[in-house]
């Protein structure tokens, strides 16, 4: 018997369903819950009948989610009527042994597999916490790979992760997760246990370029063609800029006749586009970012060098030390088409931090946190190059913080910020060149079939071997991604299995990421509580007791028992039951849950500054995915638009 492997879990939702049977009827409530209705997902054996003594029904899409609306039992059987959403309307009766309770509408996501193993599903809980618990797990957890690998069955493991990197921003799938909680693991870090559903088969054919192959053997050609890259500077032009900004074009240049040389100008496009600051402050800045070239329209080197040959350094100063460089990133992200592209790098070039979001001269609004979303969204690696010049001391430290966070990437798990001491042109040349030449040469191993191993891991340990490391394994992750993308399986039969989302040897490293799948109407009641939170918050700068007083208030308007809140046990924001129901028991650490009145005295007036700053940026991102129309999901056929849903990161959550 063969291992079973997971395959992507795409479904469309394509069933012309029965036709609407209007009802007054409101869906169950969920145990325990004043606002929560019970909802199911459907499975592959699953037939939607019009009414249950019929023969047969029709089959639905496996984990379409419906409410449940009545339970009534027949010849021992549970059946359930059921609609595609709240508003009422039912379209027929399954059967409960068929469906799968989803409390929680949480779904997960798989990281990128480079450089970790693939993640394991187990058959129960206890088997993955013995695992989880060990000190040293590798003494457990490398017999039951070994075994794998020989297509052999272990016993306490159901299925594995799919080789390919499933890509989740650009193809929808449904993990659904059923219960899990955060745990301390044996060697001191916290991870999340979770249950989820999925669906598998012994072997999946998949469909590359109109071949059927067979995804269980091994490919015959390595070549991952016509993948494609583009790699497009974002550079700040501000006063001192332009030995940066010269020596940036001439690290092209040198690529390009290095390309052209290999045949590769179809493969390697480049794109350049600048930023400055608010022309608030002086309109003689000219522009706060700009597109100079775009690599989906540069044709060549010359046709670069023409594009880009207008860019200087501004002329007269901008108002702060720090710049716009969120413009310039926003511009890049949302101004370029990178679908035609396999890999997608952005490289920032700057020597301030960036002006935050909350600021009156910001022109997005959106801070590190909301942009990395964003590239991680659009599959858009960002490298960051921070000029460290002696005029910028003061400012290093809080630039080094937010291109740490915004240069995040969840393909290979770390920070792709350096910094360039001193600001020294040579030095920033060396990278430049190093860098780009390392991004293109990837995109020609990969585009001939060749392994991606070579200089990079050979290379001395200094920072620049350290940053091409970082290039080769991002490399290898977009790779990944892109046979991700161009193979598609489905499959057919589903089962419960049990996960943790770290990997068992590096528990640093994330295998999957949870996704909560709020409404708009959950994601306004969002928006709005955490807006009241933050202004109550902005109170407490001044008064601690007016913070909570305010809060209190609050959860007054909202129906909240006036006797329960002035209890002495209601002493945290989660007390208040100022949060919906939707978050309960979401297995997540909350910075806002757990804030007490005795806790938010004691924070430093930063501390408090950098709380509410982080709350106002979380307000900011649920505008974006409020108003972002081509993200929102149906998870079931003929559901009322108010219950498409959009996958939100935990992370957002206040």
């Amino acid at each position: 018997m063969k291992k079973t492997v997971i395959s992507t879990l795409i479904f469309g939702f394509s069933l012309t369903c029965l036709p609407l049977v209007s009802s007054a009827l409101e869906p169950l409530k969920q145990a325990g819950k004043t606002t929560l209705y019970q909802r199911v997902l459907s499975t592959p054996t699953c037939e939607l009948k019009k009414n249950i003594n019929d023969a047969t029904g029709q089959s639905v899409p496996a984990f379409s989610r419906y409410y449940v609306y009545e339970r009534k039992n027949e010849n021992n059987q549970e059946w359930l009527n059921v609609g595609p959403d709240s508003y009422g309307k039912t379209v027929g009766w399954i059967n409960n042994s068929c469906a799968v309770a989803w409390n929680m509408q949480l779904t997960l996501v798989f990281t990128n597999p480079v450089e970790r193993d693939p993640l394991l599903f187990f058959k129960d809980k206890a088997s993955l916490s013995t695992i989880v618990d060990a000190d040293k797990p590798e003494t457990l957890i490398t017999p039951i790979r070994d075994t794998l690998k020989k297509n052999k069955v272990a016993p306490q493991v159901v299925a594995q992760e799919p080789k390919e990197f499933i890509d989740f921003k650009s193809n929808f799938y449904l993990l659904p997760i059923l219960q899990g909680e955060e745990v301390m693991n044996g060697q001191g870090f916290y991870e999340r246990i979770l249950e989820v559903a999925s669906v598998s088969k012994q072997e999946t054919v998949v469909k590359n370029n109109n071949k059927s192959t067979n995804s269980s053997s091994d490919d015959n050609s390595n070549q991952v063609a016509p993948f494609k890259a583009a790699i497009v500077f974002v550079i700040d032009s501000t006063i001192s800029m332009d030995p940066y900004i010269s020596r940036t074009k001439e690290a092209v240049e040198r690529v390009y006749q290095h390309i052209e040389k290999e045949h590769l100008q179809e493969q390697v496009k480049f794109g350049l586009i600048s930023f400055r600051s608010s022309l608030k402050a002086s309109d003689k800045l000219e522009f706060v970012s700009k597109v100079f070239a775009d690599p989906n329209k540069v044709k060549n080197k010359d046709d670069f060098k023409a594009l880009s040959a207008s860019l200087k350094q501004a002329s007269v100063s901008t108002a702060y030390f720090a710049e716009d460089s969120y413009a310039g990133v926003s511009q890049a992200l949302n101004d370029i088409n990178w679908n035609s592209f396999g890999a997608r790098y952005m490289i920032l070039i700057t020597d301030a931090s960036a002006i935050p979001g909350d600021d009156k001269l910001s022109s997005t609004g959106m801070d590190a946190a909301q942009l990395r979303l964003e590239a991680q969204h659009k599959g858009v690696a960002i490298y960051a190059l921070h000029l460290k010049t002696k005029s910028g001391e003061k400012d290093h430290q809080v630039a080094a913080a937010q291109y740490s966070d915004l240069t995040y990437n969840d393909f290979i798990h770390k920070s792709l910020y350096y910094p360039v001491n001193a600001g020294d042109v040579n030095e920033f040349g060396k990278k430049v060149d190093s860098l780009a030449q390392a991004l293109s040469e990837q995109v020609k191993l990969a585009y001939k079939g060749e392994s991606s191993v070579g200089n990079a891991l050979n290379a001395k340990d200094d920072d620049n071997s350290n940053m091409l490391k970082d290039a080769l394994l991002l490399s290898k992750a977009m790779q990944l991604a892109y046979l991700g993308d161009t193979k598609g399986t489905k499959a057919p039969t589903v089962f419960k299995a049990w996960i943790a989302d770290k990997d068992f040897i590096k528990p640093a490293i994330p295998t999957a990421e949870p996704r909560i799948l709020l409404t708009k109407s959950q994601l306004s009641d969002l928006s709005d509580i955490v807006t009241k939170i933050a202004n109550a918050a902005n109170d407490g700068l001044i008064s601690a007791d007016d913070m909570f007083s305010q809060l209190r208030s609050v959860a007054a308007a909202m129906g909240q028992d006036p006797n329960k809140l002035k209890s002495d046990s209601v002493t945290k924001i989660a007390d208040l039951g100022l949060l919906g129901e939707y978050l309960d028991n979401i297995p997540y650490k909350s910075d806002v849950t757990g804030l007490d009145q005795e806790t938010w005295k004691s924070m430093s007036g930063i501390e408090q500054e950098k709380f509410i700053r982080n709350l106002n940026s979380k307000v900011r991102y649920y505008q974006k995915c409020n108003a972002d129309v081509d993200r929102w999901i149906s998870l079931s056929e003929g559901s009322d638009p108010r219950e498409n849903v959009y996958p939100v990161p935990l992370e957002m959550l206040p």
